[in-house]
Formats: structure tokens, sequence, C-alpha cells
């Protein structure tokens, strides 16, 4: 008999016992804090070669001269993220004096490489002047890559704006300044 009364005490007390760890803390929560701030990074790769156009003279009187070909040496390369507040960002470039006689014109291609994220579209072909003009719309919370294959390829190119304004011309340096913002 007494050993049943233990048995009996004891499986009350494990009963007792189980019914408390059931009815224990299941779950649990802790605040995680997080802070992201506002990023708007773009540069153009490869950054230490300069871009150079020069014309060739024709080889027989009364031909033009032959404009260069354009160049698609240059990536566009950027980082966004945006506030809630913010609209999409985009990319605008000028060049800092014009060329008399010619248009300096930028296309900005579909971003590629290894980018991701909301990442601009080209506007098309544009003539770069010395005011902001926008060469990619839609920027969003974006990263287009780093370096050469990644991002927008840039096809720069010279147009003939008025044959009779042209002049000789060595060594002219254009800048062409790139934007992103808001």
């Amino acid at each position: 008999m007494i050993f049943s009364s233990i048995q009996y005490v004891l499986g009350v007390f494990l009963f007792f016992c189980s019914t408390m760890f059931l009815s224990a803390q299941t779950t649990g929560s802790r605040n995680i804090n997080v802070n992201l701030s506002e990023v708007a990074l773009l540069d153009v790769e490869p950054a230490m070669t300069a871009i150079s156009f020069n014309f060739l003279a024709p080889t027989e009187a009364g031909r033009p001269l032959t404009i260069p070909a354009v160049n698609t040496t240059k990536w566009l390369n950027y980082t966004s993220a945006i506030k809630t507040t913010t609209p999409a960002r985009s990319v605008s470039a000028q060049i800092d004096q014009t060329l008399s006689g010619l248009f300096i014109k930028l296309q900005a291609s579909a971003a590629s490489g290894s980018g991701g994220g909301t990442r601009g579209t080209p506007v098309g072909k544009v003539t770069l002047t010395t005011l902001p003009t926008t060469i990619i719309t839609g920027i969003g919370g974006a990263y287009t890559g780093n370096g050469i294959n990644n991002g927008h390829l840039l096809n720069i190119s010279l147009e003939m704006d008025d044959y009779k304004k042209l002049v000789q011309t060595t060594n002219k340096i254009i800048t062409v300044t790139y934007t992103i913002s808001n």
C-alpha cells in the first residue's frame, strides 16, 4: 500500500510539474534597431582614362572631315537608397563649355551587369549643354555593380552642328559632369 501511495504521490507530482512546464513562457521578443541612411553615390568607370575625339582630314579636296566614331568605353555606376518621401532619383549630365560647330551627344544604355534593385531607365540620346540634361530616370533603391561591364554603358559622340563654324582645335578639354539627384 505504501508503494501505491508513493506511486500515486509521485504521479501527481509529475503531472503537476509537467502542467507547470507546459504553461511556462513559449515565446519571447526583443527589439532590433535598424538604421539605413539615404545614399546617393555615382562614378564613371574606368576613371583614369580620358576620351579623345580626333577628326580625320579628307584625302581628297571637296570631301568632308570624318567625324570620330562613337566612344563606348565609359560605364556609369551608382548606389541609391532613398527616403520613403523621396521620389525616384535621376542622373543628369552637363558639359562645362560648348564647341563651335559641334554637338556632344550622349546616350546611356539599359543597366546591365551584377547590380540589383530598381535601376534607372535611360531617356535616349541627348545633346549635352552647359545646363543639366537628364539621361536616366526612375532610380529607386538600387546598385549597378562596380567597374566596367556594370551599370549603364555611355555612348558619347560628336555631331556636326554647322560646318561653317568649325575652327582648328588642339587638345580642347571639355569636362562632362554627371549628377545623381532626387
